[in-house]
């Protein structure tokens, strides 16, 4: 594993020699030093990929936002925002736009090409905890503890404004992949979903009566949009099918965790957007990878002593990128951590082995090759036949088939004048 440190760089590889995955899974760690005290660093804070996967954002303490660049082994400073950010998001529809919250509860626009700010949003009178932008990229909701805000991305106006009661709270307002829904999440652990156009709430999801309360902190959502995964202070997982709007499953993580801080699905390319595969990234720092069906541990990240604080996960599946306790960032290979349970199937060719009695041996004689005769139960020996000698160089010229020799030829043709027709 190898430690690349981006210091004051604003350009540079984000790698110096070929990766090779360790058995953890980690390409390469990045870390920065603070320019003043190289024994100090200055901690990463928030993380997002773009749409292909091959890139992402990170944003430091200091308010400076990197693009790195995983496919083309580069990183580059792309902005200084002089605080630091709160949330991080790609422009899903002019790809080279991103959003970020910073410590002001503002939300500014910035090209990462030009380095221009491209416009400056307000209205939070807290923290923005979170952005989601529409699959269309034209809408992004912003999330703070009190409010949600949804913005029009193209004139960059507040199109509706989503109070509640101080006494509940908000966890969470985000898209649902594939449509037009909002789903928010609040501290009482009731979660409604809305039509984004009207705000008109849809739907409701029952909050189960049985077993104890849960206290949602973490939601994830496959990329179909139908299944949604939710934790919070207890080992207990749910998992929602929104199309019946019914609990299907309570997933229990094992007694090591007891809270959940983060859930993200790992897409597959095969798997339709019904991913299987769920991580969870608990209080000890671990982030334990599940199947959601089989319900079986697949492979974890993290430790103990390397904490994980957050993670994302590439939209291709191809990547995780976690930020540590200490302030740096992992990447990780996906496909290296799943090696060992992608494994192909075992061929399904299969050769026959027999015994001292196989069926399958042949008796060679010299007359040519016959089929074994049916064994009447008697143990059959099978010899082998080595090739006659081969004779001395002299004689060849001698050697004739049929046991003919070529002295007793020239005594025929002598004795008859031609070879007899009885011989022929």
């Amino acid at each position: 594993m190898q430690t690349t440190d981006i210091g004051n760089k604003e350009e540079g590889k984000v790698w110096h020699r070929k990766p090779t995955p360790s058995n953890t899974g980690v390409m390469v760690t990045v870390i920065r030093s603070a320019a003043a005290y190289q024994s100090k660093t200055v901690r990463f804070l928030h993380v997002t990929f773009d749409t292909t996967g091959d890139s992402f954002l990170a944003g430091d303490h200091h308010g400076n936002i990197y693009v790195l660049d995983i496919t083309r082994n580069r990183f580059r400073l792309v902005q200084k925002t002089g605080q630091a950010c709160t949330a991080l998001a790609f422009n899903l529809r002019r790809t080279t736009e991103f959003l970020v919250a910073l410590a002001d509860y503002s939300i500014k626009c910035f090209d990462k090409d030009t380095k221009q700010l491209v416009s400056w949003m307000r209205g939070h009178e807290g923290a923005v905890s979170s952005v989601s932008v529409h699959g269309s990229g034209r809408y992004a909701i912003s999330t703070s503890a009190d409010t949600a805000q949804l913005w029009d991305l193209d004139t960059f106006q507040r199109k509706r404004k989503l109070n509640v009661r101080q006494s509940v709270g908000i966890q969470r307002v985000f898209f649902l992949p594939l449509g037009n829904t909002i789903l928010s999440c609040f501290n009482d652990d009731s979660i409604f979903a809305w039509e984004s156009d009207t705000l008109f709430c849809k739907y409701q999801l029952p909050v189960p009566d049985e077993g104890p309360r849960i206290h949602y902190k973490a939601f994830a959502v496959t990329r179909d949009g139908k299944i949604l995964a939710a934790g919070g202070r207890s080992n207990l997982l749910h998992l929602w099918c929104l199309d019946t709007r019914q609990l299907l499953r309570v997933v229990q993580m094992p007694p090591e965790v007891r809270s959940v801080r983060q859930l993200e699905f790992l897409p597959d390319s095969f798997d339709g957007g019904a991913s299987q595969t769920l991580g969870v990234l608990s209080q000890d720092g671990v982030m334990r990878f599940i199947n959601i069906q089989t319900c079986k541990l697949l492979f974890n990240i993290g430790s103990h002593d390397d904490a994980i604080t957050s993670a994302t996960v590439s939209p291709n599946g191809r990547h995780i990128v976690t930020i540590m306790d200490n302030g740096s960032l992992n990447i990780y290979s996906v496909q290296c951590l799943t090696q060992d349970y992608n494994k192909p199937p075992p061929s399904l060719v299969k050769v026959v082995s027999g015994g001292e009695c196989s069926a399958l041996t042949m008796k060679v004689k010299s007359e040519g090759v016959q089929r074994p005769a049916k064994n009447s139960g008697r143990r059959v020996k099978t010899k082998v036949l080595r090739p006659p000698a081969v004779p001395m160089t002299d004689d060849k010229e001698n050697e004739l088939p049929d046991g003919l020799n070529k002295k007793r030829l020239v005594t025929l043709l002598k004795a008859f004048g031609e070879y007899p027709a009885k011989y022929r």
